[in-house]
């Protein structure tokens, strides 16, 4: 193969003068046939299926460093579609957090790949995501250069959510075994503690307040524990997010979360998710409580953010694959999670503050495990964000017992094709959920400007 592809490259190029860069999608539409060697044949990739099925982002540089091509999963990453991004400096782009300018270069003039492992590679629509890099010459288009991204969060987080599964179980399976047998010793020393305050001074009874208060706090420990384990599988059905996120908002508000300000930043045209409704607004609300325990007694800013990302999708280590467009995004302003648990967060009992109990953010772990999707976190000070993926619904493709005959001859009657996606009308919001709406204190119900 190496030999047929030096002879064609021997051959003089008709189009070296040409200064316009193709597409990379079209650089693979042909190959070479055995029984013709040097002789080009159509490839099965002529349309750039090759080029779209890559999983991870892939970009195509020049020898100027300018974005030629981008494959679907790159504009994923990047926010952005291949138009806009043609032509603009990767660099301004892409920021990555290593000198890598000067490698690139030495590479490009050596013809040789790079590596890059563990950066942190982000851009302006994006925070900062941890990935391995890898940079390849393109064989007979001198200076340009293939890069690829592959993010290392998803897949350290993945197999590290399995091994932290399993421990929990066995935590939570023990912690059950003694929650009982420790229950029922407290209830009897919080009633004899109550008894014995009966007969005591004033000034004594602060013991005893003592006793009963420790130990209350300890059986609504229990109590959280055996939530944590005996949680029902949900009941998946179609959910409209925007319910749901409205839902948690209006309870923030009138309770833990009264003195923060919330702004909901909303697609109105999120088709419907898989998911059980009530267990999804108990992720919402766990992640807005924590927002609004952090917070100063000032109060603080949360965003509520929702999108659509279709090239977003999780492959497990079963080989199994699921796409999971729809995103939601909590982002507070508070202080931030410490680096020293940052990465262990997820797992049962790690708490960042003092009196937590650590089963917050395993259970809401554990309820977007159950769903098929995914939660990640991003955090620096003043700037922490939780996301949520989840599955959409299907779309169904029309049926013919839908078509309506109107008589012996007559047309078949059909709804009107207009190229719209139903499923995202369906799971669309009103004007009155659009995104830029603020609430929260006096400032309920306003729209941001």
């Amino acid at each position: 193969m190496s030999k047929k592809s030096n002879t064609s490259a021997a051959k003089p190029d008709k189009t070296a003068k040409a200064t316009k860069i193709e597409p990379l999608a079209n650089s693979y539409v042909s190959t070479y046939s055995d029984t013709e060697p040097g002789a080009p044949v159509a490839s099965k990739d002529g349309d750039g299926t090759l080029w779209a099925s890559i999983p991870v982002p892939a970009v195509l540089i020049d020898a100027k460093d300018l974005i030629a091509d981008v494959n679907p999963a790159g504009e994923g990453f990047m926010n952005a579609s291949a138009k806009a991004l043609a032509g603009t400096p990767v660099w301004d782009q892409l920021a990555i957090d290593a000198p890598i300018e000067q490698a690139l270069e030495r590479a490009r003039a050596a013809g040789s790949p790079l590596f890059v492992n563990d950066v942190d590679v982000g851009n302006g629509n994006r925070a900062p995501m941890q990935c391995a890099l890898q940079f390849a010459p393109v064989q007979g288009r001198p200076g340009e250069m293939l890069l690829m991204i592959a993010p290392r969060e998803l897949a350290g987080r993945v197999s590290q959510s399995l091994s932290v599964k399993s421990a929990a179980q066995s935590a939570i399976g023990m912690a059950e075994l003694l929650a009982h047998e420790i229950k029922n010793p407290l209830a009897g020393i919080t009633g004899a503690a109550q008894l014995l305050s009966m007969n005591l001074e004033p000034g004594d009874q602060e013991l005893t307040d003592l006793i009963v208060a420790e130990s209350r706090r300890i059986v609504k420990l229990l109590e959280q524990v055996e939530q944590f384990g005996n949680l029902s599988p949900p009941d998946l059905k179609p959910v409209n997010l925007h319910d749901v996120l409205d839902r948690a908002r209006r309870s923030a508000l009138l309770g833990f979360g009264a003195h923060m300000k919330i702004i909901e930043d909303y697609d109105p045209s999120l088709p419907m998710a898989v998911g059980d409704p009530d267990q999804l607004l108990q992720v919402i609300l766990n992640l807005l409580k924590n927002a609004s325990e952090v917070a100063d007694a000032k109060g603080g800013t949360i965003r509520l953010h929702s999108y659509y990302e279709h090239s977003f999708s999780l492959r497990r280590s079963d080989g199994q694959g699921q796409s999971l467009p729809l995103q939601i995004e909590i982002i507070d302003d508070g202080p931030g999670i410490s680096e020293k648990i940052k990465a262990d967060i997820f797992e049962p009992f790690v708490s960042g503050r003092e009196n937590g109990s650590g089963l917050g953010l395993a259970l809401v772990s554990k309820i977007m495990s159950d769903h098929g999707g995914w939660i990640s976190l991003s955090s620096v000070p003043g700037h922490t964000v939780f996301r949520l993926s989840l599955p959409r619904v299907p779309t169904e493709k029309p049926r013919k017992s839908d078509k309506v005959e109107e008589g012996a001859g007559g047309k078949a009657a059909q709804g009107p094709d207009d190229g719209t996606d139903p499923d995202r009308k369906a799971g669309g919001r009103t004007d009155k959920q659009s995104s830029g709406r603020v609430s929260g204190g006096d400032d309920a119900n306003k729209e941001a400007h």
